[in-house]
């Protein structure tokens, strides 16, 4: 992972350059006399010659939840595409592309894909575990950070080390008592990280977090500096923090588990039919079912920047950049495309988020399922053998069962944890009923009488993954939009 700037004296040639997956990020503002760069938006809007101004796409990505690549969201502001070069000299700038994903058929059978698969993640987690500082990783008890967290620990034996791999969890104090089970979170995450620590030998440590933690304002202010966007889901970024903060006191890098997901097909849209036969992005579509796009259109922001058509513009256009396989047709072609958009779309969100927060901490996160060896192999492996089995997941499961309780093998996923106290609710409502205050900068783009509808809903409208993913995501966006605007100086054009 890495994000380059390099200066060629000789030929007077600046170039810019971004990892494969687009880990790290890289940002790019021409300007009359030259170009400003950085690795955050904020340190090219501190120049004098940027100018913070949002037009009304780049409010669409904001509340779209689109994540195009090369989008910076902010006028005149580009993000370099993970795996390009971006070449500036006196006649100009041009672009272009080192790496990117290829299709190609995929000549292993089941077992062979498996053995590679784990070759693979041996060598990978092997290789990132190297620092001369301490490492740990980070265990919520799912199958992606416990494989990583097996596999950690088994490279320590490998290589003789005394220590123990130290494996980080965050929980909610009385989360036993106030959690409520749905189609998502089905059980609380604690108890699996434990059984992982324990067949594997890690050393495990439990952040345990108030719900004050992530009610602090302060928290919610650090949040949004980190990402320079309005873009939070609110306490999931909030907890995010604390646990980074609290790995910084014992280890400098950790390990994560982000792009397994989207890499070997974690998520309920890739078996859900509605969605795999949709015609707009798959979490474009569940976020329509769990009622989001409904409370956009009620509080009269979905019309007021053309979501519809932006949404639409922006699926074609990442349709086509898929890469093909002659003969490849019907349900292999399809689940090939929905892997590509949760790659180069879904992908950069989580990526982006996790590498902000960490850095913001200090806490430098290496994320394993994003080598291009791993990514370019599983790409290719077809969809009846990702999920030979009928489950999410299929081959990541078969290539670590043996370091692995049988309970996480069996476990489906869960995302990372919420808050499911209502008294963090209660709050955000306070803060969207601020809103309402004359002079509001959101009022610019939503009508009081839109915020009014939020404010009405029943605190039973904000529970469970539907309250998440929608009234309370909305809510959540317009709190930090409302903040960003008066921070950063933005200069809303839409």
């Amino acid at each position: 992972m890495y994000a380059l700037a390099i200066w060629d004296p000789r030929t007077e040639e600046l170039l810019l350059v971004r990892d494969r997956m687009g880990v790290k990020p890289l940002f790019y503002y021409p300007t009359r006399d030259g170009v400003l760069f950085g690795s955050e938006a904020k340190a090219i809007l501190a120049h004098p010659e940027a100018e913070a101004v949002v037009d009304r796409e780049g409010l669409a990505e904001i509340f779209a939840i689109i994540n195009t690549p090369g989008h910076a969201v902010f006028k005149g502001m580009h993000e370099v595409v993970p795996g390009t070069i971006v070449r500036f000299t006196d006649a100009g700038h041009s672009v272009r592309t080192y790496w990117e994903l290829t299709a190609h058929p995929h000549g292993d059978d089941l077992d062979t894909t498996i053995a590679r698969v784990r070759e693979l993640l041996d060598d990978i987690v092997r290789r990132q575990l190297i620092a001369d500082v301490p490492v740990g990783t980070l265990l919520s008890g799912g199958l992606d950070s416990s494989a990583l967290t097996a596999l950690a620990a088994k490279a320590f034996r490998d290589q003789g080390r005394t220590e123990r791999v130290k494996a980080f969890s965050i929980d909610f104090k009385g989360n036993d008592e106030a959690f409520a089970g749905n189609g998502i979170w089905q059980d609380p995450d604690t108890p699996y990280a434990v059984e992982v620590a324990e067949k594997c030998g890690a050393e495990h440590i439990i952040v345990e977090l108030e719900n004050a933690d992530v009610l602090d304002e302060s928290i919610r202010a650090r949040v949004l500096r980190c990402q320079d966007l309005p873009i939070s889901t609110g306490d999931m970024e909030h907890s995010l923090l604390h646990l980074c903060t609290a790995l910084k006191r014992q280890v400098t890098v950790a390990l994560s588990g982000e792009t397994a997901d989207e890499l070997f097909g974690g998520y309920n849209w890739f078996f859900d039919q509605e969605a795999v036969e949709g015609d707009t992005f798959p979490w474009y579509d569940a976020w329509r079912r769990l009622g989001g796009l409904d409370t956009m259109k009620e509080i009269g922001l979905w019309d007021r920047l053309g979501m519809e058509e932006y949404v639409k513009a922006r699926y074609a256009e990442a349709l086509g950049e898929v890469p093909r396989l002659e003969g490849e047709s019907g349900r292999e072609e399809r689940m090939r495309e929905l892997l590509y958009l949760n790659i180069s779309r879904w992908e950069n969100f989580l990526l982006d988020r996790k590498d902000r927060i960490s850095m913001a901490a200090s806490l430098e996160v290496r994320v394993p399922f994003t080598d291009h060896r791993l990514v370019e192999y599983v790409f290719n492996v077809p969809w009846e053998m990702k999920t030979f089995d009928g489950r999410e997941k299929s081959l990541l499961r078969a290539a670590t069962a043996d370091v692995l309780p049988e309970s996480v093998l069996t476990r489906k996923k869960s995302p990372y944890p919420s808050t499911q106290d209502h008294e963090y609710v209660r709050a955000l409502r306070d803060k969207v009923a601020a809103l309402l205050h004359e002079g509001s900068p959101v009022l610019q783009l939503v009508p009081a009488e839109g915020i009014q509808r939020l404010l009405d809903k029943p605190l039973e409208s904000y529970a469970g993954l539907g309250g998440l993913w929608g009234t309370r995501a909305v809510m959540e966006r317009l709190v930090e939009f409302n903040t960003w605007v008066t921070e950063y100086g933005v200069r809303v054009e839409a």
